[in-house]
Protein backbone atom coordinates (compact mmCIF):
# COMPACT_ATOMS: atom_id res chain seq x y z
CA UNK A 1 0.00 0.00 0.00
CA UNK A 2 1.38 3.43 -0.67
CA UNK A 3 2.18 5.72 2.00
CA UNK A 4 0.77 9.43 1.95
CA UNK A 5 2.43 12.14 2.21
CA UNK A 6 1.50 15.09 4.73
CA UNK A 7 -0.05 17.59 2.48
CA UNK A 8 -1.09 21.52 3.16
CA UNK A 9 -4.14 22.50 4.48
CA UNK A 10 -7.10 21.41 6.67
CA UNK A 11 -7.21 18.55 4.43
CA UNK A 12 -3.28 17.36 5.44
CA UNK A 13 -2.93 13.86 5.50
CA UNK A 14 -0.98 11.41 8.09
CA UNK A 15 0.52 8.03 7.86
CA UNK A 16 -1.15 5.45 8.00
CA UNK A 17 -4.35 7.80 9.03
CA UNK A 18 -32.45 10.02 -16.42
CA UNK A 19 -32.88 10.85 -19.15
CA UNK A 20 -30.08 11.90 -22.11
CA UNK A 21 -31.82 13.37 -24.92
CA UNK A 22 -31.38 11.71 -28.05
CA UNK A 23 -28.79 13.10 -30.34
CA UNK A 24 -31.28 12.45 -33.70
CA UNK A 25 -33.60 15.43 -34.50
CA UNK A 26 -37.33 14.45 -34.18
CA UNK A 27 -40.01 16.41 -36.33
CA UNK A 28 -43.25 17.01 -36.38
CA UNK A 29 -45.40 15.05 -38.85
CA UNK A 30 -46.76 17.19 -41.79
CA UNK A 31 -50.63 18.33 -42.13
CA UNK A 32 -52.94 16.44 -44.07
CA UNK A 33 -53.21 18.15 -47.17
CA UNK A 34 -57.14 17.83 -48.43
CA UNK A 35 -58.39 19.01 -52.21
CA UNK A 36 -61.68 21.10 -52.03
CA UNK A 37 -64.34 20.12 -54.63
CA UNK A 38 -62.89 23.80 -56.30
CA UNK A 39 -60.24 24.03 -58.73
CA UNK A 40 -58.36 26.42 -56.22
CA UNK A 41 -54.73 24.83 -55.26
CA UNK A 42 -54.72 22.23 -52.28
CA UNK A 43 -53.09 23.79 -49.23
CA UNK A 44 -49.52 22.74 -48.74
CA UNK A 45 -47.90 20.42 -45.86
CA UNK A 46 -47.12 22.52 -42.30
CA UNK A 47 -43.42 23.29 -42.48
CA UNK A 48 -41.41 20.17 -40.88
CA UNK A 49 -40.26 21.53 -37.13
CA UNK A 50 -36.53 19.82 -35.90
CA UNK A 51 -35.80 19.32 -32.85
CA UNK A 52 -32.17 18.92 -32.95
CA UNK A 53 -29.73 18.58 -29.73
CA UNK A 54 -26.14 17.47 -29.45
CA UNK A 55 -25.24 14.17 -27.92
CA UNK A 56 -25.08 16.01 -24.39
CA UNK A 57 -21.65 13.45 -23.77
CA UNK A 58 -19.89 14.18 -26.71
CA UNK A 59 -20.69 17.88 -25.99
CA UNK A 60 -18.91 17.38 -22.66
CA UNK A 61 -16.25 15.78 -23.97
CA UNK A 62 -15.26 18.09 -26.57
CA UNK A 63 -15.28 20.71 -24.33
CA UNK A 64 -13.42 18.77 -21.26
CA UNK A 65 -11.18 17.68 -24.17
CA UNK A 66 -9.99 21.57 -25.10
CA UNK A 67 -8.93 22.07 -21.90
CA UNK A 68 -5.38 22.16 -21.10
CA UNK A 69 -4.92 19.46 -18.04
CA UNK A 70 -1.57 19.46 -17.41
CA UNK A 71 -0.96 15.89 -17.87
CA UNK A 72 -3.07 14.95 -15.30
CA UNK A 73 -6.49 12.87 -15.60
CA UNK A 74 -10.44 14.05 -15.40
CA UNK A 75 -13.71 12.76 -15.27
CA UNK A 76 -16.88 14.15 -14.42
CA UNK A 77 -20.51 13.18 -14.25
CA UNK A 78 -23.66 15.54 -13.84
CA UNK A 79 -27.49 14.64 -13.58
CA UNK A 80 -29.88 17.55 -14.00
CA UNK A 81 -32.58 17.18 -10.78
CA UNK A 82 -35.16 18.75 -12.76
CA UNK A 83 -35.87 16.37 -15.94
CA UNK A 84 -32.86 13.41 -15.67
CA UNK A 85 -30.81 15.21 -17.76
CA UNK A 86 -26.92 13.40 -17.76
CA UNK A 87 -23.40 13.74 -18.94
CA UNK A 88 -20.63 11.97 -18.25
CA UNK A 89 -17.13 12.41 -19.67
CA UNK A 90 -14.08 9.79 -19.06
CA UNK A 91 -16.05 7.23 -16.96
CA UNK A 92 -15.28 4.05 -17.98
CA UNK A 93 -15.27 0.83 -16.41
CA UNK A 94 -12.41 0.30 -14.32
CA UNK A 95 -10.96 3.78 -14.31
CA UNK A 96 -11.22 4.81 -10.68
CA UNK A 97 -9.76 7.78 -8.42
CA UNK A 98 -8.61 8.54 -4.75
CA UNK A 99 -11.34 9.70 -3.48
CA UNK A 100 -9.68 12.17 -1.00
CA UNK A 101 -11.43 13.60 1.53
CA UNK A 102 -14.72 12.97 -0.55
CA UNK A 103 -15.44 9.93 1.12
CA UNK A 104 -16.36 11.98 3.92
CA UNK A 105 -19.82 12.35 2.83
CA UNK A 106 -19.79 8.08 2.53
CA UNK A 107 -18.51 7.52 5.78
CA UNK A 108 -21.70 9.67 7.46
CA UNK A 109 -24.36 8.31 5.29
CA UNK A 110 -22.54 4.75 6.56
CA UNK A 111 -22.35 5.98 10.29
CA UNK A 112 -26.33 7.36 9.64
CA UNK A 113 -27.38 3.94 7.52
CA UNK A 114 -26.79 2.45 10.72
CA UNK A 115 -28.13 3.73 13.08
CA UNK A 116 -31.35 3.85 11.05
CA UNK A 117 -30.49 0.52 11.39
CA UNK A 118 -30.40 0.29 15.25
CA UNK A 119 -33.45 2.78 14.99
CA UNK A 120 -31.45 5.24 17.13
CA UNK A 121 -30.30 8.89 16.15
CA UNK A 122 -26.55 9.83 15.66
CA UNK A 123 -24.89 10.15 19.95
CA UNK A 124 -23.61 13.52 20.69
CA UNK A 125 -20.01 11.81 20.21
CA UNK A 126 -21.00 11.03 16.90
CA UNK A 127 -22.24 14.62 16.06
CA UNK A 128 -19.18 16.07 17.60
CA UNK A 129 -17.09 14.29 15.02
CA UNK A 130 -19.34 14.23 12.37
CA UNK A 131 -20.05 18.28 12.44
CA UNK A 132 -15.68 18.86 11.94
CA UNK A 133 -15.56 16.08 8.93
CA UNK A 134 -17.55 17.40 7.21
CA UNK A 135 -17.07 21.31 7.65
CA UNK A 136 -13.76 21.47 8.08
CA UNK A 137 -12.51 18.06 6.75
CA UNK A 138 -11.00 17.23 9.78
CA UNK A 139 -9.30 13.93 9.38
CA UNK A 140 -8.86 13.03 12.60
CA UNK A 141 -12.55 12.78 13.20
CA UNK A 142 -12.92 11.33 9.93
CA UNK A 143 -10.52 8.15 11.26
CA UNK A 144 -12.93 8.29 14.49
CA UNK A 145 -15.88 7.60 13.01
CA UNK A 146 -14.32 5.04 10.12
CA UNK A 147 -13.76 3.17 13.19
CA UNK A 148 -16.71 3.42 14.13
CA UNK A 149 -18.66 2.07 11.32
CA UNK A 150 -16.61 -0.89 10.74
CA UNK A 151 -13.39 0.75 8.44
CA UNK A 152 -14.01 -0.62 5.09
CA UNK A 153 -16.00 -3.67 5.59
CA UNK A 154 -18.34 -0.99 6.95
CA UNK A 155 -18.55 0.97 4.12
CA UNK A 156 -18.56 -1.37 1.52
CA UNK A 157 -21.65 -3.07 2.97
CA UNK A 158 -23.21 0.47 2.64
CA UNK A 159 -22.31 1.17 -0.52
CA UNK A 160 -24.24 -1.83 -1.77
CA UNK A 161 -27.06 -0.58 -0.03
CA UNK A 162 -26.44 2.83 -1.60
CA UNK A 163 -26.22 1.60 -4.82
CA UNK A 164 -22.45 2.06 -5.57
CA UNK A 165 -20.75 -0.18 -7.78
CA UNK A 166 -17.87 1.05 -9.27
CA UNK A 167 -16.28 2.03 -5.44
CA UNK A 168 -13.94 -0.10 -3.16
CA UNK A 169 -12.95 0.98 0.64
CA UNK A 170 -9.87 1.99 1.46
CA UNK A 171 -7.68 -0.54 3.35
CA UNK A 172 -5.35 -0.55 6.33
CA UNK A 173 -6.81 2.88 7.65
CA UNK A 174 -6.53 4.72 4.51
CA UNK A 175 -10.14 5.57 3.83
CA UNK A 176 -9.09 8.64 1.65
CA UNK A 177 -7.70 5.93 -0.84
CA UNK A 178 -10.89 4.75 -0.95
CA UNK A 179 -11.73 4.07 -5.11
CA UNK A 180 -14.63 5.40 -7.09
CA UNK A 181 -16.04 6.99 -10.10
CA UNK A 182 -17.46 10.40 -10.88
CA UNK A 183 -20.82 8.51 -12.01
CA UNK A 184 -20.99 6.65 -8.19
CA UNK A 185 -20.53 10.03 -6.83
CA UNK A 186 -23.84 10.97 -8.16
CA UNK A 187 -25.47 7.81 -6.97
CA UNK A 188 -24.35 9.16 -3.40
CA UNK A 189 -25.09 12.57 -4.17
CA UNK A 190 -28.46 11.11 -5.21
CA UNK A 191 -29.16 9.46 -2.15
CA UNK A 192 -28.45 12.64 -0.12
CA UNK A 193 -30.84 15.31 -2.62
CA UNK A 194 -32.62 13.40 -4.47
CA UNK A 195 -36.25 12.57 -4.45
CA UNK A 196 -35.56 8.41 -3.48
CA UNK A 197 -33.27 7.18 -0.86
CA UNK A 198 -32.11 4.25 1.42
CA UNK A 199 -31.28 7.12 3.59
CA UNK A 200 -34.46 8.95 5.72
CA UNK A 201 -35.18 12.15 5.39
CA UNK A 202 -34.02 13.25 8.77
CA UNK A 203 -30.71 11.36 8.10
CA UNK A 204 -30.53 13.21 4.30
CA UNK A 205 -31.63 16.65 6.02
CA UNK A 206 -28.14 16.05 8.55
CA UNK A 207 -25.99 15.95 5.27
CA UNK A 208 -27.79 18.54 3.37
CA UNK A 209 -27.39 20.66 6.41
CA UNK A 210 -23.37 19.72 7.32
CA UNK A 211 -22.18 20.26 3.26
CA UNK A 212 -24.16 23.49 3.19
CA UNK A 213 -22.09 25.10 6.22
CA UNK A 214 -18.46 23.92 5.00
CA UNK A 215 -15.54 26.78 5.88
CA UNK A 216 -15.25 29.49 3.35
CA UNK A 217 -11.61 28.28 2.69
CA UNK A 218 -12.64 25.28 1.05
CA UNK A 219 -15.20 26.59 -1.10
CA UNK A 220 -13.84 25.76 -4.28
CA UNK A 221 -14.57 23.43 -6.48
CA UNK A 222 -17.87 22.35 -8.53
CA UNK A 223 -19.21 25.50 -7.17
CA UNK A 224 -17.60 27.41 -9.89
CA UNK A 225 -20.56 25.88 -11.66
CA UNK A 226 -23.52 27.93 -10.01
CA UNK A 227 -25.26 28.50 -6.66
CA UNK A 228 -24.15 25.86 -4.49
CA UNK A 229 -26.40 24.10 -1.28
CA UNK A 230 -24.02 21.33 -0.48
CA UNK A 231 -20.18 20.77 -1.20
CA UNK A 232 -17.38 18.66 -0.10
CA UNK A 233 -13.71 18.71 -1.55
CA UNK A 234 -10.87 16.92 -1.24
CA UNK A 235 -7.14 17.33 -2.00
CA UNK A 236 -4.43 14.77 -1.02
CA UNK A 237 -0.78 14.35 -2.87
CA UNK A 238 0.37 10.81 -3.41
CA UNK A 239 3.97 10.35 -1.90
CA UNK A 240 5.43 7.99 -5.20
CA UNK A 241 4.48 10.48 -7.43
CA UNK A 242 4.36 13.84 -5.81
CA UNK A 243 1.80 14.53 -7.47
CA UNK A 244 -1.99 15.95 -6.51
CA UNK A 245 -5.32 14.20 -6.53
CA UNK A 246 -8.41 16.95 -6.18
CA UNK A 247 -11.86 16.20 -6.04
CA UNK A 248 -15.02 17.27 -5.84
CA UNK A 249 -19.03 16.97 -5.64
CA UNK A 250 -22.08 19.17 -4.94
CA UNK A 251 -25.61 19.89 -5.16
CA UNK A 252 -25.41 22.77 -7.62
CA UNK A 253 -27.31 25.57 -9.56
CA UNK A 254 -26.81 25.91 -13.47
CA UNK A 255 -29.14 28.05 -14.42
CA UNK A 256 -32.29 27.61 -12.90
CA UNK A 257 -32.27 23.55 -12.38
CA UNK A 258 -30.75 21.68 -9.41
CA UNK A 259 -27.75 19.55 -10.43
CA UNK A 260 -25.46 16.83 -9.07
CA UNK A 261 -22.03 17.69 -10.29
CA UNK A 262 -19.15 15.22 -9.33
CA UNK A 263 -15.60 16.11 -10.64
CA UNK A 264 -12.50 14.23 -9.89
CA UNK A 265 -8.88 14.19 -11.05
CA UNK A 266 -5.74 12.62 -10.54
CA UNK A 267 -1.84 13.35 -11.61
CA UNK A 268 -2.00 17.06 -11.07
CA UNK A 269 1.25 18.73 -10.38
CA UNK A 270 -0.08 21.21 -7.72
CA UNK A 271 -2.60 21.36 -5.31
CA UNK A 272 -4.23 25.41 -6.57
CA UNK A 273 -3.56 23.40 -10.44
CA UNK A 274 -5.19 20.90 -9.66
CA UNK A 275 -8.12 23.22 -8.08
CA UNK A 276 -7.83 25.51 -11.05
CA UNK A 277 -8.44 22.16 -13.62
CA UNK A 278 -11.75 21.17 -11.34
CA UNK A 279 -13.02 24.76 -11.54
CA UNK A 280 -12.54 24.80 -15.60
CA UNK A 281 -14.18 21.60 -15.88
CA UNK A 282 -17.01 22.96 -13.23
CA UNK A 283 -17.85 25.80 -15.06
CA UNK A 284 -17.35 24.07 -18.68
CA UNK A 285 -20.17 21.66 -17.64
CA UNK A 286 -21.95 23.92 -16.67
CA UNK A 287 -22.27 25.53 -19.86
CA UNK A 288 -22.72 22.50 -21.70
CA UNK A 289 -25.94 21.51 -19.75
CA UNK A 290 -27.12 25.49 -20.21
CA UNK A 291 -26.80 25.08 -23.62
CA UNK A 292 -28.76 21.79 -23.43
CA UNK A 293 -31.94 23.37 -23.09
Amino acid sequence: MTTLMVAHGADGWTRGAARAPSGSPGSSSPASSVSPPSASPSPSPSPRVSQSSEDPNKALTDRLQALDAGGATLSVAVLDLSDGRTAQYNVKSGLTYDTASIVKIDILATLLLQAQDDGRALTSGEKSYAVPMVTNSDNAAATALWNIVGGSAGLNAANERLGLTGTTAGTNGHWGLTQTTAADQITLLSQVFGKSSVLTTDSRNYIRDLMSGVSAGQSWGVSAAGDTTGLKNGWLQRSQTALWDITSIGDVTIGDDPCLLAVLSKGNAGKNTGISLVEKAAKATASVMEQGH
